[in-house]
């Protein structure tokens, strides 16, 4: 079977019966259906913090996937299986990739979270909520405009853009306005999709409603003619965005094949915004479980280091465990082997491509001062030979190490790994968290020291739009913040073409945007952008749905 009809063959119980399994009481409940339910984080925030948290994520990503999702949920039912108290705290899918080229992000195999269809498609509309009040905005700030415009907004400078949940190349640039006086001032326009929007980057590191509210009003949407910063605050929007937003922050719960408990909140992409899920979601997980794992989009290089860099930072989490996912076949993919031969036993190719495994556990070893276990997702097509050299590779460097099965096995098939991440956990470093750069850092040395020591570039360079950007923001005031820097997945650097680990080559930051209300500056290297668009064949034209409103094709 496949990944939806495994998903649809499996017995879900209650959502009420997994909340109390969880510690959470009905009255804390907003159903919605049978088998989701949101759940108020109020009542919860007095709660001390208990939880052990473990971080999942990757080696560089590649196109025969490494299946870091369906570790972390088999993770979790491994700590299950084990009879440890455990929860997920996962992101929402976006619909961008479930009709693209990625698919969805519910796990695979029998590690997943359920209903997976119901979690890819729409799920409880927080993705839609977060779209709305991202319009909102532009429209009243585009409406301000039109009518006398009191802040002396200048229409050449609005900085917000509009946002869509979906892949759409057509809509990067547009102009705005047309047809005459009463349809507004034409100017350029574009939209980024939700899960790149400052909202959805706001509504992940909000910490309570009051949070929110402050960090939508510093939002800064346009400039004035006199090249002053105009703000959401200043246009008066945050109250009706925050209301738009007040169903949407509450956490959403569901559960894993296993049973276990899960919420999957927000969603921002690793390689444009901060790549994790909400701070109310990991905050409420770690105040009702004992053991909560969480995941960060793409490789450690991003998801992982905006993990640390900017939400650890902002909310004084710190990851008790970082968890590195790999396969044998996408380390012999950095190797040097073509897609097509990956199910080919190649050792040589192994050993060239675990560099790149190498260099991700040195990161978070040396630079952020974590335990580390790397997780193999195990396949059928590894041969005796390649999981011995894998395995004397990780003895060699003394990396915890454990092959998972939980796609085939669910729970069990991860519950050596599991019991490797907990006693890693247990344990921990010993030594509070180390950030790749301290605060009082320019933005330019920030980009710098991320660029340096994480990614292994030799020098940065930075287009003159970029510079002057990077110069007026300090001025401004914003130089005290982290960095996001959006790049792509598929490389240390900012070519998707290099693979392993390119060291000494120049990484080029191209433009750079100011996110005031998530609290952190986002530099654009080489060409990676915040709207995608959609494959030669998308996803989309494999979904369907029966007659009886059964639906397949989402992976």
């Amino acid at each position: 079977m496949n990944d939806i009809q495994i998903a649809q063959a499996a017995t879900l119980r209650p959502i009420e019966e997994i909340a109390q399994g969880a510690g959470i009481d009905d009255k804390h409940l907003q159903p919605y259906g049978r088998y989701i339910a949101k759940v108020d984080p109020i009542p919860f925030r007095d709660r001390p913090i208990k939880g052990k948290l473990i971080l999942v994520t990757a080696i560089t990503p590649t196109t025969a996937g490494e299946g870091k999702t369906t570790i972390s949920i088999g993770l979790a039912d491994g700590m299950t299986w084990n009879g440890k108290r455990a929860m997920l705290a996962l992101r929402e899918p976006s619909l961008g990739p479930v009709f693209g080229m990625k698919g969805g992000a519910t796990g695979g195999g029998y590690a997943q979270v359920l209903p997976m269809e119901n979690i890819n498609l729409h799920f409880t509309g927080d993705l839609h909520a977060i779209t709305t009040a991202n319009n909102l905005l532009a429209a009243m700030v585009d409406n301000h405009i039109q009518q006398g415009n009191q802040l002396n907004i200048d229409p050449r400078q609005v900085r917000w853009r509009r946002c869509m949940d979906m892949n759409d190349r057509q809509l990067r640039k547009i102009v705005s306005g047309l047809g005459g006086d009463k349809n507004g001032m034409p100017r350029e326009d574009g939209f980024d999709i939700t899960a790149a929007s400052e909202v959805m980057a706001v509504f992940c590191m909000a910490d309570g409603l009051a949070d929110l509210k402050k960090r939508l009003g510093n939002i800064v949407v346009a400039k004035t003619f006199e090249g002053e910063s105009v703000t959401c605050a200043q246009i008066g929007a945050q109250g009706a965005m925050a209301a738009l937003l007040r169903d949407a922050l509450m956490p959403n719960l569901v559960q894993t094949i296993d049973s276990t408990p899960a919420l999957i909140h927000g969603g921002p992409f690793a390689n444009i915004a901060h790549g994790c899920n909400s701070v109310t979601a990991t905050k409420l997980a770690l105040r009702l479980s004992d053991y909560v794992v969480t995941e960060a989009g793409f490789g450690a290089d991003l998801g992982a280091e905006k993990f640390i860099d900017i939400k650890c930072r902002a909310s004084g989490l710190k990851p008790d465990c970082v968890v590195l996912v790999a396969t044998i076949r996408a380390l012999k993919h950095h190797g040097g082997v073509q897609k097509a031969e990956l199910n080919q036993e190649n050792v040589e190719a192994l050993n060239e491509g675990i560099e790149n495994l190498l260099q991700h556990v040195r990161n978070v070893r040396e630079v952020w001062k974590l335990p580390v276990v790397v997780a193999i997702n195990h396949f059928v097509t590894d041969s005796p030979r390649e999981i011995e050299a894998l395995e004397a590779a990780m003895a060699r460097e003394n990396v915890p190490n454990k092959f998972c099965d939980s796609w085939s096995r669910g729970g069990e098939g991860a519950s050596e790994l599991a019991e490797v991440v907990c006693r890693a956990a247990d344990e921990g470093s010993g030594e509070t968290i180390s950030f790749t750069y301290p605060d009082d850092m320019p933005l330019r040395d920030k980009i710098r020291a991320i660029a340096t020591r994480i990614y292994q570039a030799g020098s940065v360079v930075f287009t003159a739009q970029a510079g002057k950007m990077l110069d007026d923001l300090t001025k401004e005031g914003y130089g005290y913040m982290p960095v996001c820097i959006a790049k792509t997945q598929y490389s240390f650097s900012d070519n998707p073409k290099q693979l392993g680990v390119p060291k000494g080559y120049e990484l080029t930051i191209r433009d750079v945007r100011l996110s005031a209300g998530a609290g952190f500056v986002v530099a654009f290297a080489g060409d990676i952008i915040a709207m995608p668009g959609l494959p030669r064949v998308p996803a989309a034209n494999s979904i369907d749905v029966s007659d009886q409103g059964v639906i397949s094709g989402v992976f």
